[in-house]
């Protein structure tokens, strides 16, 4: 069994002022991918390097099957990294590669060449193991660091943004065949990434960070229905959440000089709390354009994707700006003054100074 345990889990660097991991908690099950996000700075990769014993814990603990880290060499704790840069040999093939810690660990020839033999068919580079890295693509090299990773059998994957180098056509579809691999293994996998898209499509659980301190760990589809406070709501989505300045009335909240509906029960809330404004979220989707009643914004963008379309606007009167998606293509043009309509949909409300969650 490979749970992982972060407790309290600290880490600060010399000379520096501030945590890169400040009291991490996750309780990570057996088997489970697990995506860890957020921008740059956030103490993602330290979380992770403190799980592979690339950095040390100052304070708090970390454990992989009921066993407390603290202190245990990287090379003892079971676990397989894929880095970023891929980390491969150029002067040896592909096999060697994929074969090296085994033989560094005393594997016999014949068990070492059928493991990576085995390796090779899972990801499709048996026809490749005779080659150098320098004669492979990007995303075969990337291949062949989860075959080195696959030979060792570890506990844990630990996978530190390895689609980074990778161009987007070929990100999608290695990202495809990481997400199918790891369930198919059953390995316990630790997974970085910046990139929220590659997390909301890939990971079980993400867990999204800020500044060194966890802000939400729960499901894709909770982090997007129900986001903890503004920082999650504003990160994940793409496009971004509207988060709009608004004043509270009896009836909902005011976007320009529009009043937005909202629950009674949540404006009630609000007023026992003595909170007259809050920041509101709004998804995209959420808005249609609309010729009668709405919210009057001018366009400063029309974003034509094909399928659908993304138009970009600022309410005259509160500069903020709202992002509307359109099904089919809009007429709209830069400069155009235009109505949004909020469709049926929850309205996000946050503490304007906290950005804490509010009136639920």
């Amino acid at each position: 069994m490979a749970e992982i345990t972060y407790r309290n889990a600290s880490c600060i660097y010399e000379n520096s002022d501030s945590l890169a991991v400040d009291s991490l908690n996750l309780d990570i099950e057996d088997g489970e991918f697990v995506v860890l996000v957020g921008p740059s700075g956030s103490g993602k990769s330290t979380a992770l390097r403190m799980l592979a014993g690339l950095e040390d814990i100052d304070e708090g603990s970390i454990s992989i099957g009921g066993r407390d880290m603290t202190g245990v060499p990287s090379k003892d704790r079971d676990i397989a990294m894929v880095f970023q840069n891929y980390a491969l040999y150029p002067n040896k093939t592909v096999a060697e590669n994929m074969g090296f810690a085994l033989k560094m660990r005393g594997v016999g020839t014949e068990e070492r060449r059928r493991k990576v033999e085995d390796a090779a068919k899972v990801l499709d580079l048996t026809e490749f193991l005779d080659r150098k890295p320098g004669k492979l693509s990007g995303g075969q090299r990337q291949r062949v660091a989860m075959g080195r990773a696959i030979v060792r059998e570890p506990q844990v994957f630990c996978m530190d943004e390895p689609l980074s180098n990778l161009d987007a056509k070929l990100r999608v579809q290695t990202r495809t065949e990481i997400a199918a691999l790891q369930r198919r293994l059953g390995t316990t996998t630790v997974y970085v990434t910046h990139d929220q898209v590659e997390a909301m499509t890939m990971g079980d659980r993400v867990a999204v960070l800020k500044k060194g301190r966890l802000q939400q760990f729960s499901t894709p589809n909770e982090l997007y229905d129900r986001p903890a406070n503004a920082f999650v709501a504003g990160f994940i989505g793409s496009p971004a959440m509207n988060l709009l300045t608004s004043r509270v009335v009896d009836d909902g909240i005011v976007i320009g000089e529009t009043v937005v509906p909202v629950e009674r029960e949540r404006i009630s809330a609000l007023h026992a709390a003595g909170i007259d404004t809050v920041t509101a979220g709004i998804r995209p989707e959420q808005f249609e354009i609309t010729e009668g009643e709405g919210v009057e914004a001018v366009v400063e963008l029309v974003e034509e994707l094909g399928s659908e379309s993304y138009v970009y606007t600022r309410i005259p009167k509160s500069g903020n700006q709202v992002v509307a998606r359109s099904l089919t293509r809009t007429p709209a043009r830069l400069a155009d003054t235009i109505r949004l309509r909020k469709r049926e949909g929850t309205v996000h409300l946050f503490h304007p100074e906290t950005g804490e969650r509010v009136g639920d």
